[in-house]
C-alpha cells in the first residue's frame, strides 16, 4: 500500500501530538515541590517545629485527595524541609540549595521575621513565590519585593493591637514597654505603643535588650520605677520565660503582665510563674471560625493528632499558622491555575476578602502584608487558659488587677 506524503505528514503530526499531550500529562502528575527550611536547634526550635507540623498536615490533607487542581490534572505536593538551626547566615545559603539542588517551585518561609527576611532577598533574587506564615516584620514588606505574600501571619504593626485593646478595657492607663532589639519584637512593640497613645493611654517607658540577655532585673525594676499598671515584654518564648520566672523571684507585681506565648503549652510547664499571664493565640478549642478553605480547627487537631502521635506538645498558634498558610497557598495556586509567580502574586491579590481559613479572614495588600487574622487575647486563670477579649467570644473577664505574688 502506497502511502501518501499528506498522509505521513498528519501522521507525524499525530505522533507529535500525542506526545506532547503524553508529556503535558506527565507533567501535570509532577508533585509541586514546597521548599523551606526548619530550625532544629536554638532559639527557633521549637516554634519552627510547631509551625512544619501545621504544613504537613496540609500536604498530607492534599495528597490525601489526590493533590491539587492545576493544568487539567492534579499534582501532590512534595515538601522539602532543610536544617538552618536558627542561624539567619544560614538561611540564604540553604534558600539557595533548595531552588538550585531540589528544584522547588514555591518557597515556604521559615519561622520568624528574622529568617524570613534573609530567606526573602534570596527567593526573590531568584524569582521564587515566598509563602510566610509567621514573619510578621513590616520592614519585610517595604523592600519592593514582586513575590512575597504573608497568607496568615498579620504585619508586626497590627499584631500588638489586641493586647492594648484588651489592657485598655480591663483598666490599665499606663504601659511599660521592654522589647528584644530584633525586627519581630520591635515592630509589635511599636504597633503597640502606637495605638496606646491613641487609646489614651500613657507610655512610661520603651526600653530595648540586646539577643542572649539573660538577667532582666534592671528592665523589671525600671518598669516597677515607672509605676506602669502593665508590664509588656516583647521577645521569643525562652526570653519571656525567663521573664516570668524573675518578676516572680523579684517579687514584681505589676497589675497586668502580657506576654505573647504565655498561652503556650510550654510555657504553661512553668507553673505557677506563669499564673494570671495574658496572651494572644489562634489556636484554642473555643475559637473556631466558619471555614471556606481547608480544614477547621477540630479537623486539624484530629489529623495532628493522627500524624503525631508521639509528640511532646499539642497544635499550637505556630501550627494554626502554617497549616492556614497552605490552605491560603492550595487556593492561590488553584486561581492562578500555575506556579508561575507573577500569577500566583495576582492570584494572591484577587482573593482578598473571599477566604477564611482556621485562623480567621485572610487580606493582603499590594506589598503582600497581612492586614487581618488578628489574634484573641487569653488569661491564664485558676480555671485555666481563658479567652478574656474580644468580648464576642470570651469566656471569662479578665483578672485586673493580678493578685501580688505574696498572696497567690
Amino acid at each position: 500500500m502506497k502511502i501518501s506524503k499528506r498522509m505521513m505528514l498528519t501522521t507525524i503530526a499525530g505522533a507529535v501530538l500525542a506526545t506532547m499531550a503524553t508529556a503535558d500529562i506527565a507533567a501535570a502528575a509532577e508533585p509541586i515541590k514546597i521548599g523551606m527550611t526548619v530550625s532544629s536547634t536554638g532559639r527557633f526550635a521549637l516554634a519552627a517545629q510547631a509551625g512544619e507540623r501545621g504544613l504537613k498536615i496540609w500536604v498530607d490533607d492534599v495528597n490525601s485527595r489526590g493533590g491539587i487542581e492545576i493544568g487539567g490534572g492534579k499534582r501532590k505536593i512534595e515538601l522539602i524541609s532543610l536544617d538552618d538551626r536558627s542561624d539567619k547566615t544560614m538561611v540564604p545559603r540553604v534558600y539557595e540549595t533548595l531552588i538550585k539542588d531540589h528544584n522547588i517551585d514555591i518557597a515556604f518561609g521559615p519561622f520568624g521575621s528574622t529568617l524570613t527576611g534573609a530567606a526573602a532577598n534570596t527567593t526573590e533574587q531568584f524569582g521564587k513565590f515566598l509563602t510566610i506564615w509567621s514573619a510578621s516584620s513590616d520592614a519585610i514588606y517595604n523592600q519592593g519585593y514582586k513575590y512575597v505574600v504573608s497568607a496568615s501571619q498579620i504585619a508586626a504593626s497590627r499584631l500588638g493591637h489586641p493586647s492594648v485593646k484588651a489592657l485598655h478595657a480591663m483598666g490599665a492607663k499606663t504601659i511599660a514597654f521592654a522589647y528584644l532589639d530584633e525586627p519581630f519584637p520591635a515592630g509589635i512593640t511599636k504597633g503597640a505603643a502606637d495605638l496606646a497613645k491613641k487609646l489614651g493611654m500613657k507610655v512610661v517607658m520603651m526600653e530595648k535588650f540586646a539577643k542572649g540577655t539573660k538577667d532582666f532585673s534592671i528592665i523589671i525594676q525600671k518598669g516597677l520605677a515607672s509605676g506602669a499598671d502593665a508590664f509588656y515584654p516583647t521577645s521569643y518564648e525562652g526570653d519571656q520565660m525567663i521573664i516570668a520566672r524573675q518578676l516572680r523571684e523579684q517579687d514584681a507585681s505589676f497589675p497586668a503582665v502580657y506576654m505573647v506565648y504565655a498561652s503556650q503549652t510550654q510555657f504553661l510547664e512553668i507553673g505557677k510563674d506563669a499564673d494570671f499571664l495574658v496572651s494572644q493565640t489562634l489556636m484554642h478549642d473555643k475559637i473556631n471560625w466558619k471555614v471556606n478553605a481547608g480544614l477547621n480547627r477540630s479537623q486539624v487537631v484530629e489529623r495532628y493528632k493522627k500524624l503525631f502521635p508521639n509528640v511532646a506538645y499539642p497544635a499550637d498558634f505556630q501550627t494554626a499558622l502554617a497549616y492556614s498558610a497552605g490552605a491560603v497557598l492550595e487556593e492561590i495556586i488553584k486561581k492562578a491555575n500555575s506556579v508561575d509567580p507573577a500569577k500566583m502574586k495576582q492570584a494572591a491579590l484577587d482573593l482578598n476578602g473571599k477566604l477564611t481559613v482556621m485562623t480567621g479572614p485572610y487580606n493582603i495588600l499590594p506589598t503582600g502584608k497581612q492586614t487581618s487574622m488578628e489574634f484573641v487575647i487569653m488569661q491564664n486563670q485558676k480555671t485555666g487558659t481563658e479567652v478574656v477579649y474580644p468580648s464576642s467570644v470570651a469566656t471569662a473577664k479578665a483578672v485586673y488587677p493580678m493578685p501580688p505574688y505574696s498572696s497567690r
